[in-house]
């Protein structure tokens, strides 16, 4: 645990009661602080009091009587589509509003870090799609390479669940915009933007809000390095904002599917072939073409993005790509779930929005595609470039026969259901075809969770293959 630090005797109220908004109550409690916790779920309330913290209704009149500092949970909006009432109170009380990422970097240089001889280092990766995976890659370079890491955030554990930090340690860090947006503190040695496009619009305003979340990544704590996505306009005015001039290697900019050039540091991939360019001249390669865990261009980009951020701590190309040969991926994105009479199973449920899910179209060949659920907004036409490589769709959600539409040219099957879809998929591939679960909507409509929609991909997948 990482105790909260500069908080003694202090009373924070911590509005959320989930992973986060717990752990910090926890982690307050360690530092001194005087945790005064609320969730509306009375069976989060409950399980609050069960661990001795104390209850108190911020919602009624005067209860932020005696209150220093909120803690908000991220799930919870503060500005867009509209205040949380706790939160407006706590604005008109005059009690400042933060979350635990920014509990975290308040606290987590604290402890005997000055007898280190290798002060730790914090690695923090926002974007829209990839950070995920780009998260545990740079976790699992670093764990090949013998550093001792430690993977938290919006992946893995809750940031003030982690130990402190040892000598030379690093935390790495996904930190979604939601997180971003809030946190008081942001000060990581490295920062790293993956790419933009439009998601979680409704609670960040427009484009413009959700963009500005990301950056303040950058913009507050000032990074030692930044590892910036070149393709698309945002990451660009980003690098020229951070950089002070084309030789500023301080920037590290990152692409897949574009040759970089210019003086400054470049890592970018182009027909699967990593490359990085200092001061000129090429330094390293790697090849990415045979990397089971890492298909298509989009994960390259995630390669590009965890090379980059290692190689800004010192590590050598040669461990680097060690490692990521051994990298099988994370579950939900791009997973080879089975094999099967020259029939590959992938899962990419975690393809929630038309840009991921056009990512993992162009990733594959032969694509027998299961798609569909909770449209998002701004409609299918992005997926216009990944619809070649498909054979056919098989449709699942609610609203199957309206998502259908929305794919022109693309023989489409409304089957509604996981179970109907898989088992029609199955029967009618052919030695090369690819079945993809790679919805471009969100899966409320029947699931609670990303999560739980690939595992019904993978579990109605084994019953197919199991009947043989």
């Amino acid at each position: 645990m990482i105790p909260v630090a500069n908080m003694e005797g202090r009373s924070v109220a911590v509005l959320g009661l989930g992973r986060s908004g717990l752990s910090a109550a926890r982690a307050l409690r360690e530092g001194g602080a005087l945790p005064l916790v609320w969730d509306d779920n009375p069976a989060a309330r409950d399980r609050a009091e069960a661990e001795g913290l104390t209850v108190r209704d911020l919602t009624r009149a005067g209860g932020f009587d005696g209150v220093d500092w909120l803690v908000v949970s991220p799930g919870i909006p503060h500005l867009y589509p509209a205040p949380n009432p706790v939160i407006a109170a706590a604005w008109a009380a005059g009690v400042p509003v933060d979350n635990d990422i920014g509990l975290f970097f308040r606290s987590v240089g604290s402890g005997d870090w000055d007898s280190f001889d290798s002060p730790p280092k914090v690695i923090a990766v926002t974007g829209s799609n990839g950070k995920s995976t780009t998260s545990a890659l740079i976790h699992h370079i670093l764990q090949s390479a013998g550093r001792e890491s430690q993977l938290a955030g919006n992946i893995g554990r809750g940031v003030l669940d982690i130990d402190p930090p040892g000598d030379g340690g690093v935390v790495v860090l996904e930190l979604s915009s939601y997180q971003t947006d809030l946190a008081r503190a942001l000060t990581p040695d490295v920062a790293v933007f993956t790419n933009l496009s439009p998601d979680h619009l409704d609670r960040h305003g427009g484009m413009g809000g959700y963009f500005s979340a990301k950056r303040r990544l950058f913009a507050e704590g000032g990074p030692d390095r930044c590892v910036i996505g070149m393709d698309e306009p945002e990451g660009r005015y980003l690098a020229n904002q951070l950089s002070e001039g084309p030789t500023d290697d301080r920037v590290i900019r990152i692409s897949s599917g574009q040759k970089l050039s210019g003086p400054g540091w470049l890592v970018f991939a182009r027909k699967g072939f990593l490359t990085e360019w200092r001061k000129g001249r090429q330094v390293a390669g790697i090849d990415l073409r045979e990397i089971r865990g890492l298909p298509g261009a989009h994960n390259h980009q995630n390669a590009c993005a965890a090379y980059a951020a290692t190689r800004a701590l010192g590590l050598a190309p040669r461990d680097i790509e060690t490692a990521l040969h051994s990298f099988e991926g994370l579950p939900h994105r791009s997973q080879t779930i089975a094999e099967a009479g020259g029939v590959s199973y992938v899962n990419d449920s975690k393809a929630t929005n038309v840009d991921s899910a056009v990512k993992a179209l162009l990733a594959f060949r032969n694509i027998r595609w299961i798609c569909g659920g909770l449209e998002k907004e701004g409609g299918l036409a992005g997926l216009a470039p990944g619809l070649p490589n498909v054979r056919k769709a098989y449709v699942i959600g609610r609203e199957a026969a309206k998502f259908a539409l929305g794919l022109p040219g693309v023989e489409a099957e409304i089957c509604t259901d996981m179970a109907t879809a898989v088992a029609a998929a199955s029967a009618e591939a052919e030695p090369g075809d690819v079945v993809l679960l790679a919805p471009a909507a969100a899966s409320f409509d029947q699931y609670d969770s990303f999560e739980k929609r690939g595992e019904d991909f993978a579990e109605k997948v084994a019953a197919v293959l199991a009947r043989g």
